[in-house]
């Protein structure tokens, strides 16, 4: 029996072949350079700071309106950093 003929809903069997597939790309296409490293560090900080930003922006405008004080600021911001660490999350896990 080899490893193609193992059934396809073992999970310990597809991470194996996620494994060799991975193994197989990296000896093929070789290492990434530290400038496409660095640019996906970038990416994946932007990926979350952003939606945070536009969390609290967007929380501080509903408080000018509503006269909150800080009452849709902070739920703005965690609002936005679940969003942007999700986001980061499913990119990562897309790569």
């Amino acid at each position: 029996m080899t490893p193609d003929d193992a059934p396809d809903d073992d999970p310990l069997v597809q991470q194996a072949r996620l494994r060799r597939d991975r193994h197989g790309r990296w000896l093929r296409d070789g290492q990434d350079s530290v400038g496409r490293r660095l640019a996906q560090i970038g990416v994946l900080g932007w990926m979350i700071v952003a939606p945070m930003l536009v969390g609290l922006f967007g929380g501080r405008w509903l408080d000018a309106r509503t006269g909150g004080g800080l009452f849709w600021t902070a739920p703005g911001l965690m609002l936005g950093l679940g969003l942007g660490g999700w986001t980061a999350w499913a990119w990562m896990n897309a790569e």
